[in-house]
């Protein structure tokens, strides 16, 4: 491999909330989905020569911006994106807002497939809307899956206007193939409900899998559809603040730009586009070499609980680096058994019900973007609690 993603890097101190919230210096945080490796030399690079023009007043996105996202998604994904559809923003939250307050009516309700990540909820109730929840059945495939019914039945509420789909999924690591995305938007479309992917995680890919953009599944697909998308997560610039939002209907996007306003999330950072720029144009090699560094990590986990902790059962992790543990043969609530990692591993993790009081009950989430060294320490640590 061209990169060290063995090099150990302590951030407590830097600035970090991952590592800066830890209560003390022996905790080792395996919980909010930030990564502790270095961005790609090349982003490095770019940001150094933007710091030293030395100026930063208002960043003008110019044409080498729009033209990065599009090439990328072209060539990666066969993913057509026309630059009149792409409006920035500083984050996929403050995206996932602008689009819901766009795109709905205060009262309405937005359907989400839960456990879900924890901003969904918050995002929908700001708006000031209800949040509706279908419920992922774990099935005897060994993974989670859609109940199409119970979908069904949520679209079909006169309230709800608006899916806001997580894909790749988080926490459950899935990532939904072009039959399940098609299925989704046919029941949408049925009922009159427009659908909003968030797809932050979608170049955090394992072996075997396929991501697809929900508006590159069909012609379909992509008229009833808004993605939120950022290199955020897949580069580790979540700090620099930059987002995108792709919105091919015109009047949609007439609604959201005007809603970017509203919500005051117009104006970006000088040193976000650079970024993307760098990290589309530049990082590929970088991020392969990570997804297949992350794919070891995981190997690593489920070996490591094979071997100590037999009470896990570890749901395949298709996509992101966040692994979803059902914990429930412990015995323990996921609030309980966070809470004594935290306290008695200094090891500290999620609870599910983070991602849903009652979908996400019996399940921690943990982040393996760290050194296979630090993720192994802290795995040894609680296999020693009770073994």
């Amino acid at each position: 491999m061209r990169y060290d993603f063995d090099e150990l890097t302590e951030r407590r101190g830097s600035g970090s909330v991952k590592w800066d919230e830890c209560p003390s210096d022996d905790v080792i945080p395996l919980w909010v989905a930030d990564m502790d490796f270095r961005a790609a030399p090349a982003i490095q690079e770019a940001l150094r020569r933007r710091l030293e023009h030395g100026v930063f007043g208002y960043a003008l996105v110019g044409d080498d911006y729009y033209e990065a996202i599009i090439s990328w998604f072209q060539r990666r994904h066969q993913w057509t994106i026309h630059r009149e559809e792409i409006l920035y923003t500083t984050g996929v939250v403050p995206a996932m807002s602008v689009a819901i307050k766009a795109l709905t009516m205060p009262g309405e309700r937005v359907l989400i497939l839960s456990p879900d990540y924890n901003c969904f909820f918050s995002s929908i109730r700001n708006n000031g809307c209800e949040v509706l929840e279908c419920a992922l059945r774990f099935t005897r495939n060994n993974r989670f899956e859609v109940d199409w019914a119970d979908f069904e039945a949520k679209c079909a509420d006169e309230k709800t206007t608006v899916f806001l789909l997580c894909n790749p999924h988080n926490p459950t690591g899935r990532v939904w193939t072009k039959a399940e995305l098609q299925q989704m938007n046919d029941i949408c479309l049925k009922h009159h409900v427009k659908v909003v992917s968030d797809e932050i995680h979608c170049e955090l890919i394992m072996p075997g899998c396929r991501f697809q953009p929900f508006a590159a599944v069909s012609e379909q697909c992509r008229q009833n559809n808004v993605t939120l998308n950022s290199p955020s997560k897949s580069f580790n610039i979540a700090g620099l603040q930059i987002a995108n939002i792709i919105c091919p209907q015109p009047e949609w996007r007439r609604r959201i730009d005007r809603a970017i306003n509203i919500n005051e999330v117009c104006d970006v950072n000088p040193f976000g586009p650079v970024a993307l720029i760098a990290a589309y144009n530049e990082s590929e090699a970088w991020l392969d070499e990570l997804c297949a560094y992350l794919w070891g990590n995981y190997q690593a986990l489920c070996e490591f609980a094979a071997d100590h902790l037999p009470e896990w059962h570890i749901t395949p992790m298709e996509g992101t680096y966040l692994p979803w543990v059902d914990i429930t043969a412990t015995g323990m609530t996921s609030q309980q058994y966070a809470d004594t990692l935290l306290n008695n591993a200094k090891v500290w993790v999620n609870p599910g019900t983070m991602y849903g009081p009652q979908s996400g009950e019996g399940y921690i989430r943990l982040n393996i973007a760290c050194t296979r060294s630090r993720l192994l320490e802290a795995l040894q640590r609680i296999s020693r609690l009770w073994h």
